[in-house]
């Protein structure tokens, strides 16, 4: 990458994101990493901290980027919830997003162990896949207690199932106990269905 690089916050985390997606991480420094998105050590340090929160802010624009297709396909009125939540399953489980999964778990194990670098990436980790899952649960028919506490079974199973496939490679495997947790969930039945196409 040239030295005429980009600048500014929002520049810098887009374009350690694209880094990320393409090179991964493995072991190279902040200087290293700062020289391919042709900036400074210092920049990076001045708006993210150390590599730890240029990396935390990473993992947390992704997800971001990931529930904002949530909510597009939430709008889709001719979309049914299941549908919904395979769509979201295949854009979570696409290969490209592979780097980006593999960091997530990384920092999430180093925050768990205490690492102050990490830590911050258990604010809101869980929350704020929660209330977006429950919105679109109750809209699918669930009262907002069914909802609230299946959103957050859904993230703990999606997250599960994403390690799993990171660790055995298995897509088939892991695609099917998606299928079967979402028939479980009945967001297939008829009467969910009616009940959400109606709120839209």
């Amino acid at each position: 990458m040239s030295n005429a690089g980009p600048s500014g916050r929002a520049g810098l985390l887009a374009a350690a994101v694209e880094y990320v997606a393409t090179h991964g991480i493995g072991e190279r420094s902040l200087r290293q990493i700062a020289a391919a998105l042709g900036t400074s050590h210092r920049m990076l340090i001045y708006h993210f901290g150390s590599k730890e929160g240029l990396l935390v802010e990473v993992v947390r624009e992704v997800e971001r980027r990931q529930r904002e297709l949530l909510a597009a396909l939430g709008e889709q009125a001719e979309l049914s919830p299941r549908e919904v939540a395979e769509q979201l399953w295949n854009r979570l489980t696409d290969p490209a997003l592979g780097p980006y999964e593999r960091l997530f778990f990384e920092l999430y194990g180093r925050a768990l162990q205490g690492d102050p670098a990490a830590r911050p990436l258990l604010e809101g980790v869980v929350e704020m896949w929660v209330v977006p899952l429950s919105a679109a649960l109750q809209r699918a028919g669930l009262t907002p207690e069914e909802a609230r506490t299946h959103a957050r079974l859904g993230v703990a199973v999606a997250r599960g199932l994403l390690l799993d496939l990171l660790a055995t490679e298995d897509r088939d495997a892991v695609d099917a106990a998606m299928q079967r947790f979402i028939v479980l969930s009945g967001l297939d039945t008829p009467g969910r269905e009616q009940s959400a196409s109606g709120v839209r």
